[in-house]
């Protein structure tokens, strides 16, 4: 039964034997400032573990669950946008790879509020067709963008959002300052989307479905690193879970 908290899907990690101190067993398990931010904006965040299998679940989810944030993480394996993996790409896994690109194409058909943040960017994008850069400082005048994966890694950069967009209208700004952390960013553009912001070195940093019927919003930086602490990141979370509570009153 709806209790008026819209239900958000946050896509996890499996953790590895050894990975969480104290625990005998592997595990699965994401960042709290994920579930914060939801609980902040009003949603009940519940994660989905990406087992092995859990790609047939795909369908099921998307139509008990509210909303989806897919969340950070490491890189999507370049063969699934036919490409060879540069020296840099790590951490890739293709049990995570089949269950996000299936949630993701699962959300997209039933119009479900998406937020799609650093890693969560590249699979919408790699979803709809388009393709990564795999290793961005490789590309002339572009500095690394903080240090994926590391303690105090972020990079804090404004980001230039286009004016008419859905995002800027959510942020209520144009150059909101984010925190990012991400060594890959979307390259050629998949279909039915548009590009709504970028770094001062031209990396794409959001993008949105051309179709705004879709109510998705997509981020390469990190909204829940600043959101505590400044109402235009929180207002992600915030739209992700009006969106979810509109589709309840239709």
């Amino acid at each position: 039964m709806f209790d008026g908290r819209p239900l958000v899907g946050l896509t996890a990690r499996r953790l590895a034997q050894g990975r969480v101190s104290g625990w005998q067993s592997a595990g699965s398990g994401e960042r709290a400032g994920y579930m914060d931010r939801v609980r902040a904006a009003g949603g009940l965040p519940v994660l989905l573990d990406p087992a092995p299998g859990a790609a047939g679940d795909a369908e099921d989810l998307v139509a008990r669950l509210d909303a989806l944030v897919l969340t950070g993480g490491p890189d999507v394996e370049p063969s699934r946008y036919g490409q060879a993996a540069h020296d840099s790409v790590y951490g890739t896994d293709a049990h995570v790879d089949d269950f996000e690109t299936a949630i993701t194409r699962a959300a997209l058909a039933a119009r479900l509020p998406v937020l799609a943040i650093c890693r969560g960017i590249q699979v919408l994008n790699v979803v709809c067709g388009g393709t990564l850069y795999q290793h961005i400082p490789d590309r002339p005048g572009v500095e690394p963008h903080g240090r994926p994966g590391e303690r105090d890694g972020e990079r804090i950069q404004r980001i230039d959002i286009v004016g008419d967009s859905r995002l800027a209208r959510v942020m209520g700004t144009t150059e909101p300052m984010c925190s990012c952390h991400h060594h890959q960013a979307v390259d050629q553009l998949g279909d039915g989307l548009r590009v709504v912001g970028r770094a001062a070195d031209g990396v794409v940093e959001a993008i949105e479905l051309i179709d705004p019927g879709v109510p998705v919003l997509a981020v390469q930086w990190h909204p829940e690193d600043t959101a505590a602490n400044d109402p235009a990141q929180q207002a992600l979370f915030d739209a992700v879970v009006a969106d979810a509570r509109a589709v309840h009153h239709h």
